[in-house]
């Protein structure tokens, strides 16, 4: 294969239309764009949206608050995980203890406030300084 003798399939291409060439083509004349008005101009055209004069649409609707559709990651600090009964920590009991919010599909683990009990955490992420700070305190991180 040489890329000198690339050519598009057969029938995917197709030749362009050259308009305003005489009665004889078909579309000459006016050349496919109609009689008079603004699309029929050279260098006629308005903005998306524009309703000639009119208030557009997106502008007489009231406009009202963004909801990201990204799921929610949920922060926990270290010191916030003395609340917890279970030594366990997973997403689960987590929310159970309100520490993140219901619909939250992931939480991870910071480095703020001090540990004194040991934990082994389950499926939530963590930190590098909150890894070290929960492994210091005798708790171990599942994967």
């Amino acid at each position: 294969m040489r890329l000198n003798t690339l050519t598009p399939p057969s029938g995917s291409r197709r030749p362009r239309k050259r308009v305003g060439r005489g009665i004889g083509s078909g579309i000459g004349k006016t050349a496919g764009r109609g009689h008079k008005g603004q699309k029929s101009r050279s260098g006629g055209y308005h903005k998306t949206g524009f309703e000639g004069g009119q208030m557009p649409l997106q502008r007489r609707l009231p406009k009202s608050g963004f909801r990201s559709h990204r799921p929610l990651c949920a922060e926990v600090g270290t010191g916030r995980l003395e609340s917890l009964d279970e030594p366990t920590v997973t997403l689960d009991s987590l929310r159970s203890a309100g520490l993140v919010p219901g619909h939250a599909v992931r939480a991870k683990i910071m480095l703020r406030g001090e540990l004194t009990r040991a934990y082994a955490v389950q499926g939530v992420a963590v930190t590098r300084g909150a890894r070290a700070a929960i492994e210091a305190a005798g708790g171990e991180i599942q994967e």
